[in-house]
């Protein structure tokens, strides 16, 4: 069953930039990931420093693999002290075809 993934990134004021270049280095390498069908990367217009994930992946064993992939944990250490908060949900999509 497919699990979708909202992620919200929130930096820092003075952090807004070097956030944006990490989380632009998580792109190419986990669209490459097993089990990754999308992952997109948004930056909201209200509020530039914050930033939203939309994911789908295949399970979320292969969402946990993500997690603790290389990249992810080099930019986790890059980004340490530049954000002010990080909201992961995951979720189910909702049938409407009822």
């Amino acid at each position: 069953m497919p699990l979708y993934v909202s992620a919200t990134i929130t930096a820092k004021a003075e952090s807004i930039e070097l956030v944006r270049q990490e989380l632009i280095n998580f792109v190419a390498p986990t669209l490459k990931e097993d089990g990754c069908v999308q992952y997109l990367l948004h930056q909201t217009v209200e509020n530039p420093a914050q930033f939203i994930f939309f994911e789908e992946w295949e399970s979320q064993s292969h969402l946990d693999a993500h997690l603790e992939s290389d990249h992810i944990k080099q930019g986790q250490v890059a980004m340490a002290g530049h954000l002010d908060e990080v909201v992961v949900s995951p979720m189910l999509r909702v049938d409407t075809t009822e």
